[in-house]
Order: structure tokens, then sequence, then C-alpha cells
């Protein structure tokens, strides 16, 4: 066996799609595994989600939190959005946190609507909130029950995922046609088909100066979204720091989208 050989990918996919070949999930995921007190399980056939789940006295409505992709719902235990007055559930991917398997794009949309449901709470009074690579996640489930759910926030959120993924790999690499690889990006991942799908109040929040997932990002997501709806540019911090840089603002509008509905 050539030395390098332990540093191959091996050539396969999880599930259906080419989507979920490991060359994408490893270059696009950067799992970490830690443990959190009270993890709040959410199971998917053999996949157990450690989630964190956060009641609130006499809250009706309750945000799903999707977060970033080198982030663990054990990152969100101090987070000034635990200050709002909503039950808040902290979902979890897998591979990462407390949770077992691996991150795969396609696979894991099948966990949102195991997630929403796990609530056993009435869709209207839920909101679905995606930060960055979350932004798929919420938008997904927004797109499950477009009548239903309450409303939906994305914070530096992906119009394009397509153009994230060839950022990581190409058709070539994963064995496919430039037709096949697009044929499946668009069957999963039509960002703007799923947003004009969604008929409840959208709330899209962006810093101005964000360099890893421009603000174009957000003018296009906000484009596609249906009213009620609102763009919130922020002129201080980026990608990895727009609610730190803009805390009360982020948070203003954060409460203000959610008292509305």
């Amino acid at each position: 066996m050539n030395e390098d050989d332990w540093l191959k990918v091996s050539d396969h996919h999880l599930g259906e799609s080419i989507l979920d070949h490991r060359l994408i999930a490893t270059r696009y995921f950067f799992p970490r595994q830690n443990r959190i007190e009270k993890v709040f399980k959410v199971r998917n056939g053999d996949v157990a989600l450690g989630c964190y789940y956060r009641p609130y006295d006499g809250a009706e409505k309750t945000i799903i939190h999707f977060h970033g992709n080198g982030e663990t719902v054990k990152d969100y235990l101090d987070s000034p959005l635990l200050k709002l007055p909503y039950n808040i559930l902290f979902a979890e991917y897998r591979g990462y946190g407390a949770s077992n398997g691996e991150p795969y794009l396609v696979a894991m949309l099948d966990d949102v609507a195991v997630i929403i449901e796990s609530l056993e709470q009435p869709k209207e009074n839920i909101i679905l909130f995606g930060r960055s690579i979350g932004s798929i996640y919420a938008l997904h489930g927004a797109s499950l029950y477009p009548d239903s759910i309450g409303g939906l926030i994305v914070e530096s959120g992906i119009a394009d995922v397509r153009e994230r993924i060839l950022m990581r790999a190409t058709p070539k690499e994963i064995g496919v046609t430039q037709e096949q690889f697009d044929a499946e990006c668009h069957k999963y991942f039509d960002h703007e088909a799923k947003l004009k799908s969604f008929q409840g109040k959208t709330l899209i929040m962006h810093t101005r100066h964000d360099t890893l997932v421009d603000v174009e990002n957000a003018r296009k997501l906000y484009e596609w979204a249906n009213m009620p709806k609102r763009l919130q540019l922020f002129d201080d911090g980026g990608h990895n720091s727009i609610l730190d840089m803009n805390r009360k603002k982020y948070l203003e509008s954060v409460d203000g989208f959610m008292d509305d509905i």
C-alpha cells in the first residue's frame, strides 16, 4: 500500500444523492464532538441528535435554531439569544456535538422534520432560525410546512448552495457530469423555490462586510421571499462576529420579528 493511501477519501456516498459523496462531506463540514448536560434527544432511525431545549416560562413561541458550520450546540449555551423571552431549541447536526453519525448535506435534510415534530407544538408557534449553513436546513423546514410554520429567520445565509459546493469539490472529482451535478443541486437546494413557497413572515439578516458569505446572498434571499418580509443589514462585524458586534440591534430585530408573529 502506498504510504499516502490513508489520506485518500473512500469513493462512495451515503444515500441516494451524489451530493452526499464523502469527498464533499469531508471538505464541506467541520464537525466537533463535545458533550452537553441535559441533552434534548431527537432520534431519526439510527441517528441520534444531541440537541438542547430551553423552555421559557409562559412562552408560546419557540425558536428552532440551526447553527453555523464550525459551531456546535454547546457554543450556544451562553448565547444572548437565550435572553429573549421565548422557548428555544438549538438543533444539532449529525457528527456534531453530542450527536452520532456523519454530516452529509442531503441526508441531513431528513432530520429537519423530525426535529420540528419532536417539539409537539403548534406549527404556527414555531419560528425556524438558520445561521450560515444552518440556513439550508431552516429554509428546508419552511418549505416542508409552507402554510403553517409561523416565521423564518435567516442570518448570514446561503442563496446558492451549488456555488458553495463547487468551492470545495468538482463534479469530475465525485465522478458525475456537470449536468448530473446541477440537477441534484436544483432538486435538493433550490432556495428560490423554497422561499417562494413559504407563506409566513421572513427576516433576513446579514452584515455588509461578510467576507465568507457575501451580502449579495442576503439580497437574493430577500428578493425571493414573500411578503411580509424584512431585510436587516448591519454595518459592523463579519460572518462570525455579526451578533457580537451588533448585539443590541440584532436582538431587537429578532425580538421585534417574533413579537409580530
